[in-house]
Formats: C-alpha cells, sequence, structure tokens
C-alpha cells in the first residue's frame, strides 16, 4: 500500500547550513497495523511523516501508495488528490481552523472527499465526536477549547472520513494519560483493519499498541522490527486515584456523618486543620495549610476503592471503533469542491457581519479610502474633462482665414466656392448690449451679451426651444449658451457688477430674455424672439443685417468729422437735395452743408476704399445734423475687409471647403471650432498637469492603504491557509474563499462610501468654482466602483497566488515564522 524508495531530503541544501533530514530512507508498510516511528527531537520523524502525507516534497525518491507514485506529480491538485483519499493525518499542534465550530471541524473532511448529504455528514460526525468525547462541544467555536479539546477534534476529523492510511504525529502530546489511553484504544482498534502510522515520544506507550516500531537517528532508519507487544506495562492514569493503595490514616463516624482520611504520607494527620460548614445545603470547605480540590463533573478525578493494577491488552482488544459507522455507503469518494463562487460570497457576508469590534472599526479603513478615490477620479475627470462650453466662442461652421491683407477678389471668388454659404469680414463675434428698460429701476442697466453672428437660415423651427422664428430683419435668435456666458452687468453710471447679474435683473430662466432688446449703435434695436439649444454662442439673423452689425459696433468718426454709414440705414434721416443714392459700389453721399468743399461727381481722393477713391453722387440734409457719409452696404463691406486681417467663412463641410482653400489661394485657414479647444488646452496645460499630479498621489495613497489593510489582514492568516491546504482543501476553494470575502468586505466598506461621496460630489457642483473642477455621474461612481472592486480582488488574491504554490508544509512553517 504505501512504500518509500531511497526517499532524501534536505533543509537549506547546497547551504553551509545544510541538514539531510532524511537519509536515504526505504520502508515499506502493509495495509495494517499501527507502526510507531520514534526517535530523539530533530531525528526527522515528523519531516518524514509530512513527505509521507504529501504534505513536503522530497528532493529525491520515490513514494507510493496504492501502486500511485506521489512524487512525480508536479502538480500539487494531484498529490491533494492521492492523499485527500487516502490519508487521514492528525497534526501534533491540532490545525483547527478556529472560527469553525467543532462539528463544522469535522464535517469539513468528509465535504473534502464528495459527501454532500446532510444527514449523512451529521450521522458520521456525531459518531466520531461521541468516540473522542467531545460529542458535547459539537456547536462550540474550536479557538474557546483547550489544547486537550482540540487534540480530540483534530483526531476526529482525521477518523471521520475512514482513510486507507492514518498519520498521527504526537496525538496524545496534549492529552491527559486517561484521553491518551482513550485515543490510543481508538487507534489500535483502526489499525485492526487500516495502516495507522505514528510518531510519539512515549517509547513504552508504543511499546505497548505497536505492532512495528521503526527508530530514527540523524535521517536514517537505524531500527525496524516487529513488535512483541507486552503483555501489560505500568501506566497510571491521572483521574484515577486508587483507594486501596493509600493509607487510611482515619475515619471519623457521628450519626450521618461519616469522614474517611486517605494519604500517601502517614505524617500528613499531623498538618491537617480544616473546617466544614454545611449551610443552605452547601458545604463549605476551609483549609489555611493545605490546598483543597473538589471532585465534581469538572474536575474529572474519579475515585476507585481498589488496588492500581497494570493496564493489560485487554484495554483495546475490547474496544471496538466501528469503521462502518465512517464509510461512505453508496458514495464514491472524490477530491470535491467544498464551495461554489455564489456560497463564497455569502460566506464572505457572513463572516464580514461577524467581526469582532476591532475589525468593523477597521473597515472605516476601506470607507475612507473609497471616499478619496471617488474624489480623486471626480476631480481628475474635472481637470481633464471640459464641455464646448468651457472654451467655444463662435459657431462651430466658421473656418478663419488669418491674412496680412484681404484681397477683395479672393474674397469674393471665395464666398461663390462650392460648399461656402457665406463669408463674414473678421471673427464673427459681435457685443450687443441687452436693455432693461421695462422699469425705471433698470432702465439704467445694460448686459454685455457677446455672439457669434449667424445666419438664420441655418436653423429651423424645429431647432426652438422657446419662441418662435423671425417675422422681420430686427428680430433675432439666440442660443441658450449666450444666455449662460452672461456675466458684466453696467449702468450709465459708470458702475459694474459681476456677481448674480441674471438673479439682478430678473432673468430665472432662458424664457425670461424673450422680447428683450439688443442694442447697438447707429443701428435700430433688435428684439429676440426665440431661444435653441444647439451648443453654440450664436446670435441667428438675417444676412442683410452682418455687414452692418459688424461695421457698427465698432465705427469711428474719420478725419472729416463724420461717420461712414449705410444709406440704407438712414433713409428716414437724410433727404437728397441734389444727385442721387450711393446705389453703386464705391459711391458717396456728402452733407449739403460741404458742398463748397465737396464737388459733386468729383471723388474724394483722401477717402479710399480697397483703394478706390469714393465718388460724390449726391448731397442731403439731415433732420440730425449729420455730417456722415452715406455709401452702399458693399461698400461699407469693403471697407470693413481693409480694416481686418481675416474672414470667417461658415460651411458644412469644413475639411473639403478648407482643403480647397489651401491648395487654390495658399492662405492660412483655421478651424475656428479647434483653435479655441487648442487654446484652452494650452491655457489649462500647466495648471491641469499640477492637478493630475496631486490627483494621482492622492489616489496612489488611497489605493497604498488599501493594500497595506489588505495585506496586513492576509498576513494574519496565513495559517489559516496552511491548515486548510494540510486538511486537503483545493486551492481554488481558498481563492473563492478569498474572494468571497473581497467582495463583502468591498460591498460593505467601499460601496456606501462611493455613493455618499458621489451625493457630496453633486450637491457641492451647483457652487460654480466646484462645478468647474469636479465632474460626478454615472460613468464616474461606475468606474470608482470597477476600480475598488479590480484593485482589491487583485491585491487580495495575488498574495494568495504565490503563497498557494508553496506546498502545504512550507506555508505552515512560513505562518509560523510570521
Amino acid at each position: 500500500m504505501l512504500k518509500l524508495v531511497k526517499i532524501n531530503k534536505y533543509f537549506n541544501k547546497r547551504k553551509k547550513n545544510e541538514i539531510h533530514i532524511i537519509n536515504n530512507v526505504n520502508i515499506e508498510f502493509k495495509d495494517k497495523g499501527l507502526v510507531a516511528i520514534l526517535g530523539s527531537s530533530g531525528s526527522g520523524k515528523t519531516t518524514l511523516l509530512n513527505t509521507i502525507g504529501g504534505l513536503d516534497k522530497v528532493n529525491n525518491g520515490k513514494i507510493y501508495i496504492n501502486g500511485k507514485k506521489i512524487t512525480k506529480h508536479s502538480f500539487m491538485h494531484k498529490i491533494d488528490k492521492i492523499r485527500n483519499k487516502n490519508i487521514g493525518y492528525i497534526f501534533q499542534d491540532y490545525k483547527l481552523i478556529e472560527n469553525y465550530t467543532v462539528f463544522d471541524n469535522v464535517a469539513l473532511s468528509l465535504k473534502l472527499i464528495g459527501l454532500k448529504n446532510k444527514k449523512e455528514i451529521e450521522k458520521r460526525v456525531n459518531y466520531v465526536l461521541e468516540c473522542v468525547k467531545m460529542y458535547r462541544y459539537k456547536n462550540r467555536l474550536a479557538k474557546m477549547l483547550s489544547g486537550g479539546q482540540k487534540q480530540r477534534v483534530a483526531i476526529a476529523r482525521a477518523l471521520v472520513k475512514n482513510p486507507n492510511i492514518l498519520i498521527a504525529d504526537e496525538p496524545t502530546g496534549n492529552l491527559d494519560s486517561n484521553n491518551s489511553l482513550e485515543i490510543m484504544n481508538i487507534l489500535k482498534s483502526i489499525s485492526k483493519n487500516k495502516l495507522v502510522i505514528l510518531v510519539t515520544h512515549e517509547v513504552e506507550l508504543a511499546k505497548f499498541y505497536a505492532s512495528r516500531i521503526i527508530e530514527i537517528q540523524d535521517g536514517k532508519v537505524i531500527s525496524d522490527y516487529i513488535n512483541e507487544v507486552y503483555d501489560s506495562f505500568e501506566y497510571k492514569l491521572d483521574n484515577k486515584i486508587y483507594l486501596k493503595d493509600l493509607n487510611n490514616i482515619d475515619n471519623f463516624e457521628k450519626e450521618n456523618i461519616k469522614i474517611n482520611i486517605f494519604s500517601e504520607d502517614d505524617k500528613i494527620k499531623n498538618n491537617i486543620n480544616i473546617k466544614i460548614i454545611i449551610k443552605n445545603e452547601n458545604i463549605y470547605i476551609e483549609s489555611k495549610e493545605n490546598k483543597i480540590d473538589i471532585i465534581n463533573k469538572n474536575l474529572k478525578i474519579e475515585l476507585v476503592d481498589e488496588h492500581y493494577k497494570r493496564i493489560d491488552k485487554s484495554i483495546y482488544e475490547n474496544y471496538n471503533f466501528n469503521t462502518n459507522e465512517t464509510i461512505l455507503n453508496n458514495n464514491k469518494i472524490k477530491y470535491s469542491s467544498i464551495m461554489g463562487i455564489f456560497n463564497a460570497i455569502y460566506q464572505g457576508f457572513k463572516k464580514v457581519l461577524n467581526f469582532s469590534l476591532t475589525k468593523k472599526l477597521l473597515l472605516f479603513g476601506y470607507f475612507a479610502s473609497a471616499m478619496f478615490i471617488v474624489f480623486s477620479i471626480s476631480n481628475i475627470f474635472g481637470v481633464l474633462s471640459f464641455s464646448d462650453s468651457d472654451f467655444i466662442s463662435k459657431n462651430k461652421n466658421y473656418l478663419l482665414a488669418e491674412v496680412g491683407k484681404i484681397n477683395v477678389d479672393e474674397f469674393n471668388k471665395i464666398e461663390k466656392m462650392e460648399n461656402v454659404e457665406y463669408l463674414l469680414p473678421g471673427d464673427s463675434l459681435v457685443t450687443f448690449n441687452m436693455l432693461f428698460d421695462e422699469y425705471y429701476q433698470t432702465s439704467t442697466y445694460k448686459v454685455n451679451l457677446i455672439a457669434s453672428i449667424t445666419d438664420i437660415n441655418t436653423i429651423n423651427n424645429e431647432n426652438l426651444i422657446y419662441g418662435k422664428m423671425p417675422e422681420n430683419q430686427y428680430e433675432v435668435i439666440i442660443d441658450k449658451m449666450v444666455i449662460d456666458n452672461i456675466n458684466s452687468l453696467t449702468n450709465s453710471n459708470g458702475g459694474s457688477s459681476g456677481n448674480n447679474v441674471k438673479d439682478l435683473l430678473g432673468i430665472r430662466s432662458y424664457i425670461d430674455v424673450l422680447d428683450k432688446k439688443l442694442s447697438l449703435d447707429n443701428m435700430k434695436n433688435f428684439i429676440i424672439v426665440g431661444i435653441v439649444d444647439l451648443g453654440s454662442p450664436s446670435l441667428y439673423t438675417f444676412k442683410d443685417n452682418f455687414i452692418n452689425i459688424i461695421y457698427n459696433q465698432n465705427v469711428s468718426i474719420n478725419e472729416f468729422g463724420g461717420k461712414i454709414l449705410d444709406y440704407n440705414l438712414n433713409l428716414n434721416n437724410i433727404k437728397i437735395t441734389k444727385g442721387r443714392l450711393p446705389t453703386n459700389d464705391y459711391e458717396v453721399i456728402v452733407n449739403a452743408l460741404n458742398k463748397n468743399e465737396i464737388k459733386l461727381n468729383k471723388t474724394i481722393n483722401d477717402l479710399k476704399i480697397n483703394g478706390n477713391s469714393l465718388i460724390v453722387v449726391g448731397y442731403y440734409e439731415s433732420n440730425i445734423n449729420s455730417q456722415n457719409y452715406y455709401v452702399n452696404n458693399n461698400t461699407l463691406k469693403y471697407l470693413i475687409l481693409d480694416n481686418n486681417k481675416s474672414f470667417s467663412i461658415y460651411t458644412n463641410d469644413k475639411s473639403t471647403v478648407k482643403n480647397n482653400i489651401v491648395n487654390n489661394f495658399n492662405l492660412n485657414i483655421i478651424d475656428s471650432y479647434e483653435k479655441d479647444k487648442d487654446d484652452y488646452i494650452n491655457m489649462k496645460k500647466e495648471e491641469t498637469i499640477n492637478n493630475l499630479v496631486y490627483l494621482i498621489i492622492v489616489l496612489l495613497i488611497s489605493l497604498i492603504e488599501i493594500f497595506l489593510m489588505i495585506r496586513a489582514s492576509f498576513l494574519s492568516r496565513i495559517k489559516e491557509i496552511g491548515i486548510l491546504r494540510a486538511i486537503g482543501v483545493k486551492r481554488f476553494d481558498i481563492y473563492k474563499m478569498f474572494f468571497g470575502e473581497v467582495i463583502a468586505i468591498t460591498t460593505v466598506s467601499s460601496v456606501p462610501a462611493i455613493i455618499l461621496m458621489s451625493y457630496l460630489i453633486y450637491v457641492m457642483t451647483d457652487l460654480t468654482v466646484v462645478g468647474e473642477i469636479y465632474v460626478i455621474n454615472l460613468t464616474i461612481i461606475g468606474l470608482s466602483i470597477f476600480i475598488i472592486y479590480f484593485f482589491n480582488i487583485l491585491v487580495g488574491l495575488l498574495p494568495l497566488r504565490k503563497l498557494l504554490r508553496k506546498m502545504p508544509y512550507v506555508i505552515l512553517s512560513k505562518s509560523e515564522v510570521e
């Protein structure tokens, strides 16, 4: 059944402190019998048992169990499968799972060999617990047991699966004499049908029970012989007092009171000084010179009214451990998993909820770390992410042509190109004054409203969110982004305010700006009749208004003391007295008061537009005493082009138009949207980098804190992992166990923190300053949850992977060092 061939095992191999702990051992064991391995401490007994039991590897040699060579397997699960099916192991220091009950510790062995039926498990576990006198403690946690009790539970765990081979490392080392005999009787009974290999220091006990004795010294087998079992031997039981072996030094009897005094020493009767008090049916004894022990069920002392007798073979020959009670009827033994993934998570939650107060307080560490992680991720997104509203200043469809001087011919040719809707001198941005003259209190106030002027025909009724489409050229539509960007307020006294402008003027919703007037010098007031939400800071008006809107926001008086204006805007203020209106390009009319200086049908040489002198085609009289020069709209456009170094191109196909203009005119064409975006990014770059470094550090600190907490928890449980592996629990089951606990800890401590922090950030983002640097949405919440779970699982399972690659004995040794 079990065969060892030339087994060698070294500690610190090829080092100066090398120990040849098992030295070329050859042993063949029969299928049954009790084999005792004897030897002094350090002789290699326990190491030999570990290699036989598959808990440790040998450096060379072969071990066969039922003809299968376990030393050939490089995969531990193969070794685990063989030893779990064939070997029961009784450890010197119990190796119980402290937070399991006695019942669960023993039942685990049955689950590992595939028994799932709860009634069958209960029947077998109860039987072995009765045998080792631990049934009454079956629901007690292992950590609450005494050393001797733990040893008996460990023996029950090894016996319950009825293994072919039972390995016992000092099984009676922590038991009293009575319990030692009980355990040895069980082992002897089992050895009638099974192989029991026992390591012990109690030579006399071994020679009374063992059928074979192997003696080891310095890792070598120095003796191996069939034991001539003692017929009897001297082994006094600690819990029995034999009265006839004591001196009856005195007796006292009076009525119903009878006292007998026994002692090993006759002299003690001269030193007895006790008081006996009987009160309320209780007996009280006082002795000032002697220690008193009361014989009761707790002390477990038995008084025997006879002489001590040597123990003989009858003590175990008449003992019967019924192995049939542990045989798995109709159950094929197989190396089985003890838990599924969902059960592991369920058990994880149970364990977390039953944490001690100290451990529950440690969960606040996970809670705080999770809050900082959400804070960091939200801030990182706030720093890295930005919307169009943060930087966009013009309609997205504009291209900007930057030139040293605008060539009118090129301008006109580009305007006629395919996919070009229209051109505008400058960058399309215009500043209007929004008037609040409905009420006397606000009549002196004006709001600066900056917008990118855009053709009304680029939108339609479906784009409106409030109001209507314009019905005349002085009705306009604005994008709600223009209203969002209102940030300054001025009054006629020169005062200004940048705080709560919209609240101050009663603009509490977008609809409040409908019918508001927009003023521009030299033009009639425009009326806001509609609002759209197209994510563009635009004011939509008719193309006929473009030149006058652009020109009149910066019009200046020329050297002749007047302004150059579009005559179409002033027909109500002037009357032609001679000549005609300037309907053609480069024609002008002047005030009749200047007819002596400026001749009709003559050019004004000092007043040139696009290199052309203006021709005077008429004189006018004005009801406003105007000294202005009036031209047609086209001439005004040329004047604007003369004074601009750029023009805007509106198109729905920016890429094609940009390429065509570059190829045909060799102009520098800029996508206004992309330029604004790049300028914004460059402006924010240094601030962004500094914030990112800070936030990444905060994030790393939070993750490191979680790592340290999980690692501390892991290190404290190396012994538990070693025990689980030693008793045969699959490595994958241990992974699942830790996975379930990590999921439970994260769910209980981190997820509520993520929700709380997300809510706090959401509330704070209503504040302008906070809203600019923090972002919270479902994506960020989901990402935070993912990072927490992923990181916790990663740092929780990676160290486990490294540890579980080691043999069970090595893990247990590591836990002892830790």
